[in-house]
């Protein structure tokens, strides 16, 4: 291709030919279904490449490409190949798979041997698509999400088309194998796939990447088709050596409708098994009760006995005392025997007060035996900090992180001191919406059984409006005791949940306990 440079008037032109196009269109793109594949549909989009000299366009090209940061874009190679090459005369163009613009791109990293390549652009935060790092069965289904030029051709009206946001085609088919091309590791699958399809990623059932389609061998004379993707070991590979975090996966892909239904089941049995602990604690409780109180009835009835006869002796001795200075008195001892006597009198009050004080032999048992009331489950007490767990047999996980969760649970269902969660029940909820990122978060607390969760929903953009709408009427930002605010609180969460699809996309269970 030749090199001849632009005019860099007519660079900036053409770096803004992609944005100006959009801004006259008035079509807006569909949103896409609420199913893991649409999910990751969000992060997937179109690579458009412009070749110009002499202010001609000479060259136009197309691919797919996905996020695997909130501004960066996995392709292949050979996409952008041109653009690496004559960077001042080709043009990257990124359009996402919905919205209303597309964005200029630059190339950060390419491995040729390898046919991938990183995109960086700015102006957007993309959803980003996780990696699926275990194992994958022969036979198992693949989807493969790109824009196949053949699509383009029977659709598109004019090269405005091209830069126009549409959500991407599927295709589905099954994995077929792992073969190895000129020293590369690639994956074999029915789906199928055309040229524009290169770049884009092959997912497995949850959504998750297993690779990246590269090329495609037409069946001929009733030949099957197969196409071939970049394995994910070497997508990995590539990523780590461009210093490119990533998100990924090894963990099972499973139906979100069994988890709830398991989830749902575990969650009944934790409770009972909650409720059948505090009446196992209470009977225990009680049967101390009733063991103190026969131990200190006995003690009682023994200390009274004890008291009892101390009167007795107490009144012997008296008697003996003023019998024998009566006797001292008749042998004409009369100083010793009004001592005696005395002593005798002495004696004998003492063995009155003794008797008439003796213990009634009612129990007093000490307050840590006394009977407690259990804690309603709805408690408002702080628990304190702790270290939950994810419960795998639980949760299904797409795209998240499972390591351990550090929470610490206040008084009146504050979380780590600053969010305020709403009471729901015997539970307390939180709906976060963030401003950016396109997932929303329904976080849940059980006191009573002392398991969190998080649903998370992966949203499309214009879904996403609508609940940051809503999410600007809720007033509390920060922990509160005020009742009623709360409730209000519960309320606007109400109406967010009324917007939500019937299941999350991600749901992932811990089990807490203490960190002391």
């Amino acid at each position: 291709m030749p090199t001849a440079l632009l005019p860099r008037s007519f660079r900036h032109l053409l770096a803004s030919l992609f944005p100006c196009l959009l801004l006259a269109l008035t079509v807006v793109a569909a949103p896409a279904r609420a199913d893991d594949i649409s999910a990751t549909g969000r992060g997937v989009v179109r690579i458009v490449t412009v070749a110009v000299v002499d202010d001609q366009v000479v060259g136009f090209g197309h691919g797919s490409g996905f996020a695997v940061a909130p501004n960066r874009i996995v392709t292949n190679a050979h996409v952008v190949d041109l653009a690496k090459r004559y960077p001042d005369n080709v043009v990257i163009g990124v359009v996402p798979s919905e919205g209303a613009k597309s964005y200029e791109g630059k190339v950060i990293a390419i491995d040729a041997a390898r046919d991938l390549a990183l995109i960086e652009f700015t102006g957007t935060r993309l959803p980003t698509v996780a990696l699926y790092t275990g194992p994958v069965d022969e036979g198992a289904p693949v989807t493969a999400l790109g824009y196949p030029g053949n699509v383009d051709l029977a659709t598109a009206r004019s090269a405005v088309d091209y830069i126009h946001p549409l959500s991407p085609i599927r295709s589905e088919g099954v994995f077929s194998g792992r073969r190895t091309m000129s020293g590369v590791d690639v994956l074999l699958h029915t789906a199928n796939i055309a040229r524009g399809n290169s770049g884009g990623p092959l997912l497995d059932p949850c959504g998750r990447v297993i690779g990246v389609n590269s090329s495609f061998a037409k069946g001929e004379e009733g030949d099957a088709s197969f196409g071939f993707a970049i394995a994910d070991s070497e997508l990995a590979t590539f990523l780590r050596n461009a210093k490119q975090e990533y998100p990924a996966v090894g963990t099972p892909c499973t139906s979100i409708l069994d988890r709830v239904k398991q989830d749902s089941e575990a969650d009944a049995r934790a409770s009972v098994e909650a409720e059948a602990a505090k009446r196992d604690a209470a009977a225990k409780a009680a049967a101390a009760r009733a063991q103190a109180l026969d131990s200190a009835r006995i003690a009682a009835e023994r200390n009274r006995e004890n008291i009892m006869a101390l009167a007795a002796v107490l009144l012997v001795a008296g008697a003996l005392a003023i019998g024998g200075g009566g006797l001292l008195e008749v042998r004409r001892r009369r100083r010793e025997a009004i001592w005696a006597a005395s002593a005798g009198g002495v004696l004998m009050i003492a063995a009155t007060v003794t008797f008439f004080l003796r213990p009634s032999g009612e129990v007093t048992l000490p307050p840590e035996t006394a009977p407690t009331q259990a804690p309603a489950v709805s408690s408002t007490a702080a628990l304190g900090k702790m270290v939950c767990t994810v419960v795998p047999d639980r949760s299904r996980v797409v795209s998240s992180s499972i390591e351990d969760l550090a929470i610490d649970w206040g008084t009146a269902g504050c979380m780590n001191g600053r969010t305020q969660y709403a009471e729901n029940g015997s539970k307390w909820d939180r709906i976060l919406v963030p401003t950016e990122d396109q997932t929303v978060s329904v976080l849940q607390f059980d006191p009573a059984t002392r398991t969190y969760s998080n649903q998370r929903y992966f949203l499309t953009a214009a879904q996403m409006e609508a609940l940051r709408n809503i999410r600007t009427q809720v007033t509390i930002k920060t922990c509160t005791p005020d009742e009623a605010g709360r409730a209000n609180l519960a309320t606007q969460q109400s109406a967010i949940r009324t917007l939500l699809p019937p299941y999350p996309n991600e749901k992932i269970v811990y089990s807490c306990k203490s960190a002391g």
